[in-house]
């Protein structure tokens, strides 16, 4: 009788060996939204009004979705590198963190 070569055998004869752990772990981490300060080189220095309420009703309501890209500052604070209007819609919406 002929060994079966992959089916029957589980994902491991198909696959070969495989981590169960996760190459990336995609994670991130609520910070202050004080200590998170917009890059004064920001190429964007126009925000509308109107659609930065209406970004701080959605956030409102369904809450920052896309965290905030940061890098830590020598002063302990946090500079935006992508993000500002989330930010600025999020000081809007009185929150007190932002996930970055």
């Amino acid at each position: 009788m002929a060994s079966q070569k992959g089916l029957g055998k589980g994902l491991g004869a198909l696959l070969g060996d495989f981590s169960e752990e996760p190459l990336e772990k995609s994670a991130y981490q609520l910070l202050p939204i004080y200590k998170v300060e917009p890059n004064p080189d920001q190429p964007r220095q126009d925000f509308d009004e109107e659609e930065l309420q209406a970004l701080a009703d959605s956030i409102t309501v369904h809450g920052i979705i896309q965290p905030l890209t940061v890098r830590e500052m020598p002063n302990g604070y946090y500079q935006i590198i992508a993000g500002e209007r989330r930010w600025r819609a999020a000081r809007m919406a009185n929150l007190s963190d932002v996930p970055a």
